[in-house]
This record gives C-alpha cells, sequence and structure tokens, in this order.
C-alpha cells in the first residue's frame, strides 16, 4: 500500500473541501466531465464527536482536512439542539469564527414525511442535503414512496435541498428499486455498507448501479456490530481500515462513476450520543488515521 504522509493527505482533503460547494450532489460536476483526478470530499458526522459542545466540535472540524459538518440531534447527538439553545445567529458567527459549513441535516428522528420545519433551516444554513430513513423494501413500495414523497421533494426543491435516503436492513435490490423511482436531482441514496452483506464485489457493483444517484456515501462496515457494548478496539472495526472490508473495491466503483458527493467516515459507539473516542482529539486523529486509509486505497486502485 502506497505510503500517504499526514501533510500530502491534508493537502488532498482540503483542496476538495474548497471545491465542494460547487460541486453538485447527483450529477457529474464539471471537473469530472474534464476528466480531472478524482477524488473523495469529506464530511465529517456531528455524531462522531457525541454530544460534546458544539464550540470543540466546530474547532476540530478543519483538522480533518473538510470544513463541512452534518448536524446530528438526538439521540446520536445533540448538535441540532445545540443550534436552537445557542440561537442561530450566535451559531453563524462560530462557523464563520472556524471556516467551517453546515452541508447536511441528518434527521433520522422526523423520517421523510416530516422534514417540512427544517427545510427553512436548511435555506437559512445553505444546507444542500438532508438525509433521512424510511426506504421501502421491495419495488411496488419504491413506486408508492416516492409518489408519497412528490409534495415533499417539490417543498425541499424550492428551499435548495436534497433529500437522501438512508438504507437500513434493506436489501441491495431495495436499493436498487427506490434508486431507479427516485427523481434525479430531488431524491436519492445515502449508501451504507455497514446495513449490508460484507462483500466487496457486491457493495461496489452496487454503488456502480447507483450511479448520479448515489447522493451520500458512509464510509463504514459492520466490524463486530454496533448494538452490544464491546472493548472500544472492537467497536472501532466499523471504520474503515480497522475491520475486515476491503474498501479498495468500493473506491474503484466511487472512482468508476465519478462520484460527486460527499463521504463520511463513520460509526456508531455504543452507547448513542457518546464520542466515538473519549477525547475530542483522538475522534479527530482517528477520522484522520480512516481518511488516509482511504485515500492509499484510491492511490493503489489508480496506479494498478
Amino acid at each position: 500500500m502506497p505510503a500517504l504522509t499526514r501533510r500530502r493527505f491534508l493537502g488532498q482533503v482540503a483542496g476538495a473541501a474548497a471545491g465542494a460547494a460547487a460541486v453538485p450532489l447527483v450529477a457529474l460536476s464539471e471537473a469530472s466531465a474534464k476528466k480531472e483526478p478524482f477524488r473523495l470530499r469529506y464530511i465529517q458526522a456531528s455524531s462522531m464527536y457525541g454530544r460534546l459542545p458544539l464550540a470543540t466540535v466546530l474547532a476540530e472540524i478543519p483538522k480533518t482536512g473538510t470544513h463541512l459538518i452534518d448536524i446530528w440531534p438526538e439521540k446520536h447527538a445533540n448538535h441540532r439542539e445545540q443550534m436552537e439553545d445557542l440561537g442561530h445567529a450566535r451559531v453563524k458567527e462560530m462557523l464563520a469564527a472556524h471556516g467551517v459549513r453546515i452541508g447536511i441535516l441528518t434527521h433520522y428522528d422526523l423520517g421523510p414525511f416530516r422534514l417540512g420545519p427544517e427545510l427553512p433551516v436548511a435555506k437559512a444554513f445553505g444546507v444542500r442535503l438532508i438525509i433521512t430513513g424510511g426506504m421501502p423494501k421491495d419495488k411496488a413500495g419504491a413506486t408508492r414512496f416516492v409518489e408519497k414523497m412528490k409534495p415533499h421533494l417539490a417543498a425541499a426543491e424550492k428551499h435548495g435541498v436534497v433529500l437522501g435516503i438512508e438504507n437500513h436492513g434493506e436489501s441491495a435490490d431495495a436499493i436498487r428499486h427506490l434508486a431507479d423511482a427516485a427523481p434525479e436531482g430531488r431524491m436519492g441514496i445515502a449508501l451504507a455498507p455497514y446495513h449490508l452483506p460484507q462483500d466487496p464485489a457486491l457493495l461496489a457493483r452496487l454503488i456502480t448501479d447507483l450511479g448520479p444517484r448515489l447522493v451520500h456515501f458512509y464510509a463504514w462496515q459492520h466490524g463486530k456490530g454496533c448494538h452490544e457494548k464491546r472493548p472500544k478496539e472492537e467497536e472501532l472495526l466499523q471504520m474503515p481500515g480497522r475491520g475486515p472490508l476491503d474498501f479498495g473495491p468500493l473506491m474503484a466503483a466511487l472512482r468508476k462513476i465519478r462520484y460527486a458527493g460527499w463521504t463520511s467516515v463513520f460509526m456508531h459507539p455504543v452507547p448513542r450520543g457518546i464520542p466515538i473516542l473519549p477525547t475530542a482529539a483522538e475522534v479527530t486523529a482517528e477520522l484522520c488515521r480512516a481518511q488516509t486509509y482511504l485515500e492509499a486505497q484510491l492511490a493503489e486502485g489508480a496506479a494498478s
């Protein structure tokens, strides 16, 4: 595996972050169309830091080589609630002070049909993607789901927001059915490999099949799961480069489709709502380690 220095890695991801605002979520970017070198565009989930103060989390984000944050609410974190406690004006000041912007609002708590009150918040903060759950399990269900979502998608479009639906226990075929039914540019798949068979070939094929309907990618493997309390080293097997899943074929598939969305290095701690490691600095270091692994996989694939 090619060596990747921290300086080189941070330079790569900082460059990606600088261009992220101009990259469409569900279509090939101009850079992609020109066949410029493929790169991952990272965003950090606030839930990785548990319920630490939002100010603490914002200070850490640039240290990971990006300036984008995905804000999570209870029970996985409470940063969306902290935004209300602090007031939106104060949060905007804090974001500006750290050079960070909110790219995603995650709302599994609201589900796909109760996101209306969050749309003005998303618009006010320039949020481009809201992620939630509720994926149907078959083709007929996907058709019904998209039909029911039409007014919600229209409202989201007026606020400049794309909706991402995360898979959670559904099959690869169920994901394909929803991707086929989803209106491109308005709704797509937030893909979590954790919830699928840990087969690199299957996951790579699914990524290729999704193409522009892939609006978010969680760099997240199953490891030993996230529902039972385990020693921390076993919990961390969900992270790229720690558990057994080979991310090389997944990175190759992302390159093949010229994936233009964001990537989150991700896991769930037990219990929910705590940082994945005891201190903010340790969380940041682990995110950097995992991203370095992903970048090495990309580099190895490009060289082969």
